[in-house]
């Protein structure tokens, strides 16, 4: 028996035989192309894109009503790739200018995209790397005259390990009723893992080795939650998790009930409990989920896999589908959040790279750097305020300039839109995001000219921290409940309270239910998550009582050290602390 152990991106256990999915591409052919032969080049090479744009049509045709909207969204997502000029059209100049082979061509201008991705700060935005090669991989396959589809041979109930996959893939293998799956890359904010999860499919991703040491046919256990995947489990490891697994269903089908109950606490808070999406599609999983509303809506992908930036109209229409499909319920919108490397956003491509993205031209220090970047953007959503309940949030805020520069240019935007007699909401909310530690330390002084706080913990938490999320080296240092990490937490709060206006939270610690009853504790009534986390919160929420948890809370802040911190936490969710 041997354990291996990765990100767990999807809950749930799943038992069962190996299948292990060959994606390996062989050696690239480069060569050389004579000057007779570059027209045939050419054409086998929009031969192979043609190819990989019907074979992504297909695929969206068999995607059942029944799958969630997310699927529908990531086929679309590649088909847009695969129509972006940088895919479809810098190849063929390579080709005639360079008289490189097709396959050449295309690598070498699908590196300087991935090079690019991976220069960005924001991890969601960086991960898009992963969608790039996933397409270049498809064209790649119908040059080499490979079939990209290997599921035929696949059969129900199988356990799939991959060394990674596509969107498309990820569709066909629930089409096929796999019962889990593991690769060798990915994350829990890549596509594949958003999928995995929105279809309930067990996976476990970033196994480095999953491929290397699995066999067809092996027994397997893939435990989603924890990150585990065991090889040839023995009668008492396949008993324990037959047991585990029952209750985990039984408990999923006590959390659907929980889909039209309001989430209020045992002493009668009433918390509101929002969902972040990242496109419209994503609004079928938040209104399934029962969702408050939307409390972070990224609009940051409206401007990638494209060479210019979207227009007004184009910015607006999103808006609007996401506002009208939450008649009245709030819909936070962020403001653009790309990172320093603007190549992807509209074509600026002579912006110099920052060498340390993560402290540079980012977030609204880009949009007040490049107002014709932003203005349009308030444009857009000010016009969909007129909708519905929309509320606008500004990231990463460091400074009451920048906050007062962003105010200016609204004031500006709403007397033209006046001007030209276009409606929107004059009492329009704007909040601020605290994910800066230098926000958080003067939230008092940013809340008289917001109406709301909203705490983005991912950066907060790498900020204060001074750790890269996303770096195996560093990563283990990553802790929500570090002391320094939750007296910022509980500084915005009190700011929030004493300025009588609400503060919410939108990072990943608000959707993590280890993490509810202290927050609850610390006062905040307001969290913002990934859809699939909302009911696990929910049921936290109404068996705890604030009241009591807020000792608890305060005792947990007067803590040393970080591992007693752990500790009370775990005290606090098995109720020994919080009455």
């Amino acid at each position: 028996m041997l354990a291996l152990h990765g990100a767990g991106v999807s809950d749930g256990i799943a038992i069962g035989k190996a299948f292990v999915l060959e994606r390996e591409l062989p050696p690239l052919p480069q060569y050389e192309i004579a000057k007779h032969a570059i027209d045939a080049e050419v054409a086998r090479f929009r031969g192979a894109v043609d190819a990989a744009r019907q074979q992504l049509a297909s695929i969206r045709t068999h995607i059942p009503a029944s799958a969630p909207a997310e699927a529908m969204s990531f086929i679309d997502t590649h088909l847009l790739i695969l129509d972006d000029k940088m895919i479809s059209e810098v190849p063929v100049e390579i080709i005639r200018h360079e008289r490189r082979n097709a396959e050449w061509a295309l690598r070498s201008q699908s590196d300087e995209l991935v090079a690019m991705f991976e220069r960005m700060d924001d991890v969601y935005l960086r991960n898009k790397k992963i969608d790039v090669n996933q397409v270049v991989e498809r064209v790649l396959r119908n040059l080499l005259m490979e079939t990209p589809e290997q599921h035929e041979a696949l059969s129900a109930g199988g356990i799939v390990i991959a060394h990674d996959l596509t969107p498309a893939d990820t569709v066909m293998l629930k089409h096929k009723r796999v019962r889990a799956f593991v690769t060798d890359m990915g994350g829990p904010i890549s596509h594949t893992a958003i999928l995995a999860r929105s279809l309930g499919i067990p996976a476990v991703l970033s196994v480095h080795s999953a491929t290397r040491f699995i066999r067809h046919g092996e027994d397997l256990i893939v435990d989603g939650k924890r990150g585990v995947l065991i090889i040839g489990p023995d009668t008492r490891t396949l008993q324990e998790y037959r047991r585990l697994k029952q209750r985990i269903l039984e408990r999923q089908r006590e959390l659907n009930r929980l889909r039209r109950s309001p989430a209020i606490t045992l002493d009668g808070k009433r918390i509101s409990l929002f969902a972040n999406i990242e496109l419209p599609a994503d609004v079928k999983a938040a209104t399934q989920a029962g969702a408050s509303g939307i409390g972070l809506y990224r609009t940051e992908f409206l401007f990638m896999n494209r060479v210019g930036s979207p227009s007004e109209e184009e910015q607006f229409r999103s808006y609007v589908k996401v506002v009208k499909a939450m008649p009245g319920k709030p819909v936070t919108i962020r403001t653009l959040d790309l990172g320093a490397d603007k190549q992807v956003d509209g074509g600026r491509g002579d912006a110099p790279a920052s060498l340390n993205p993560a402290l540079g031209l980012r977030a609204v220090r880009l949009c007040l750097h490049d107002t014709a970047l932003f203005r349009p953007q308030l444009r857009a959503i000010l016009r969909a305020s007129a909708f519905g309940r929309v509320r606008l949030m500004i990231p990463m805020l460091s400074s009451q300039d920048e906050l007062f520069r962003v105010l200016d240019l609204i004031e500006e935007v709403k007397h033209e839109l006046r001007r030209e007699k276009q409606k929107f909401s004059r009492k329009l909310p704007i909040g601020g995001m605290i994910e800066v530690p230098a926000a958080a330390i003067s939230a008092d002084l940013f809340a008289p000219y917001l109406d709301f706080f909203s705490i983005g913990t991912n950066d907060l938490i790498q900020y204060t921290l001074a750790i890269d999320r996303v770096d195996d080296a560093v990563s283990y240092l990553y802790d929500p409940l570090h002391p320094s990490v939750l007296r910022l937490i509980r500084l915005t709060i009190e700011a929030g309270r004493r300025a009588r206006i609400p503060v919410a939270m939108c990072g990943e610690m608000a959707g993590d239910p280890r993490y509810t009853r202290l927050l609850l504790g610390l006062g905040l009534n307001e969290f913002s998550m990934h859809p699939a986390t909302l009911l696990a919160v929910k049921r936290i929420v109404r068996e705890s009582s604030q009241k009591a948890l807020a000792g608890s809370a305060a005792r947990t802040l007067k803590l040393l050290t970080t591992r007693n911190v752990h500790a009370m936490v775990e005290k606090l969710n098995s109720g020994l602390d919080a009455h």
